[in-house]
């Protein structure tokens, strides 16, 4: 396998792709799109004016908003400045949003004003900065709930009560030379933090993990050159959030070889499908099963019709995987695994490897990354086939986690290697495979019960389209399992029926005590993933409910 193992600071992406391919499409949404010039020129421009506004190198900057062409804008800008970018969760609220404003030390946030946008996230800023609403028109701001926080910029709005819209910001950005842009871009290093992304928090406080400028440029462009097969054009298609670090690797990723992404403000299986087909996509970055669960039942969908699709980078069920494999048989599936503290993936499917292993695990650790399965409880190396929990280290590692040393001690042993939290297994070839979160381990009766195997078996029964386990306590065995399942369009299969069909299948222990049905927008989600903490307080809830008959 070829290595590649070139650090860049993120803005020279941008500027590297732009001057090669000036009038190649970058960018498209589904009514919006931008070269690279005008991408690259849109990006100066916010640097322009954050340096106008007193935003200087290692000032840390936020961005609340939704997909859109100011966010990719916005995003390089801050870069190219030499300044922090700090992703904020829209999904957040006023007070999740609140604490990580405060925390990071924002100078500045950026957000916009789309109509197209769900979320009215100017509202929400008021909710969790209260003294907003008596801020002066025209002045920096003083806000007690954030002290250095002085400004909010509208990149795309008008102005408002302690909000600087796009045409004033468009003013300031005049003010300020182009080529002290440049001289800022030439001091950015390749180790300087480039972001401070905060993970979801659905256990704690969200922690702000400090990425470097090398982490998450050489970790997206040479994971995507070594394990995605590519061609002289390349169009990459990702519904997923760009604050989060899924959707954000696919972005930089295209951005580093002058391929063009295509995305939308939110995921609507209809739209995306039409925007697929329209151009022609090449690899479609669905990461999640879900995803792809309603892309595939979105109205008018064909597989067969997308023959220009050679790769799909997805993770899930092994059935579903298959599946996706059968619909898709001139497609490479390529899975992997990765975290927020990792920049990303740290391990996926090489180019070489057989369709069965892409289905059946989640790669090999990229180029530069070590990896260790040790016994959760002795620290020993764990045999070959055995459960353990995931050790990771090399450059795309963060930092740590922001003004939080405790929590980065705990994290990051005096060796390097990050202690993930994760389960997995490795195989005599290398190959690693999810087997779930360490505190997803659930201990029935004093077994030892993954709740992935069950989730697994429960996707593969013909019925079911998607499946999360939690484990809720036991006066006789501890804890015992619960199962959340998603059906398949048209399916009747009721709980007695699935239970009795795992019983079929695995150990009475590991059986489901319960199942509960789910539709597909009624999971509840943190960024990404299945908020399984709010799964768990729901399934309390209805079994309490279930056993007093109500």
């Amino acid at each position: 396998m070829k290595v590649f193992s070139e650090a860049l600071p993120l803005g020279d992406l941008l500027v590297r792709s732009a001057e090669a391919n000036p009038d190649r499409l970058a960018l498209a949404f589904p009514d919006e799109r931008r070269t690279y010039r005008e991408l690259l020129s849109g990006a100066i421009d916010v640097a322009r004016g954050l340096h106008a506004l007193g935003i200087r190198r290692g000032d840390h900057v936020g961005m609340l908003m939704q997909n859109a062409p100011e966010f990719v804008e916005g995003y390089f800008g801050v870069a190219l400045l030499g300044a922090v970018l700090v992703p904020l969760n829209a999904r957040f609220r006023s007070a999740e949003l609140g604490y990580v404003m405060e925390h990071a030390e924002l100078r500045a946030i950026l957000v916009s004003s789309r109509a197209s946008g769900r979320e009215d996230l100017r509202a929400i800023l008021g909710q969790a900065l209260p003294s907003l609403h008596d801020a002066r028109a025209g002045e920096p701001l003083a806000l007690k709930e954030a002290p250095l926080l002085r400004h909010i910029v509208s990149l795309h709005g008008p102005d408002g009560t302690g909000f600087v819209g796009r045409e004033s910001f468009l003013r300031h950005a005049a003010t300020t030379p182009t080529g002290i842009v440049e001289q800022a871009r030439a001091r950015v290093r390749v180790r300087d933090v480039a972001l401070v992304l905060y993970t979801s928090g659905t256990t704690a406080r969200p922690k702000g993990c400090l990425l470097t400028h090398e982490g998450i440029s050489r970790g997206s462009a040479g994971r995507l050159r070594e394990n995605v097969p590519l061609g002289e054009r390349n169009v990459f298609w990702c519904p997923g959030p760009l604050f989060h670090i899924a959707a954000m690797q696919s972005l930089l990723g295209a951005i580093a070889i002058g391929g063009t992404f295509v995305t939308d403000y939110w995921f609507d299986a209809t739209r995306a499908a039409a925007l697929v087909a329209e151009h022609e996509v090449t690899s479609l970055w669905p990461w999640f099963q879900a995803v792809m669960n309603a892309m595939l039942a979105a109205p008018g969908f064909d597989p067969a019709a997308l023959g220009r699709v050679d790769a799909i980078i997805l993770i899930g069920a092994e059935s579903h995987l298959r599946h996706v494999q059968a619909l898709f048989p001139h497609a490479l599936l390529v899975n992997g695994s990765g975290m927020s503290e990792l920049s990303g993936y740290y391990a996926m499917s090489p180019l070489d490897d057989p369709r069965d292993a892409r289905a059946t695990t989640g790669g090999k650790a990229v180029s530069g990354v070590e990896v260790r399965i040790v016994d959760p409880e002795t620290g020993a190396d764990a045999p070959a086939g055995h459960i353990g929990e995931i050790l990771v280290r090399g450059y795309l590692l963060m930092e740590g986690y922001f003004k939080d040393p405790e929590r980065t001690a705990e994290a990051i042993d005096a060796e390097g290697w990050l202690h993930t939290g994760d389960l997995f297994t490795r195989d005599e070839e290398g190959h690693i495979t999810y087997r779930g979160r360490l505190k997803d381990m659930l201990k029935v009766g004093g077994e030892n019960v993954p709740a992935i195997e069950v989730e697994e078996l429960l996707c593969s029964h013909p019925d079911v389209r998607l499946a999360e386990v939690v484990g809720m306590p036991d006066p006789r065995l501890d804890e015992v399992p619960v199962a959340f399942v998603e059906l398949a369009a048209g399916s009747r299969t009721g709980a007695d029926e699935l239970i009795a069909w795992c019983k079929e299948k695995i150990a009475s222990f590991k059986v489901p005590r319960a199942v509960f049905f789910k539709t597909g927008d009624a999971w509840p989600m943190s960024a990404t993933k299945v908020n399984k903490v709010a799964l768990r307080k729901e399934a309390a809830e209805l079994l309490d409910r279930k056993g007093t008959g109500t």
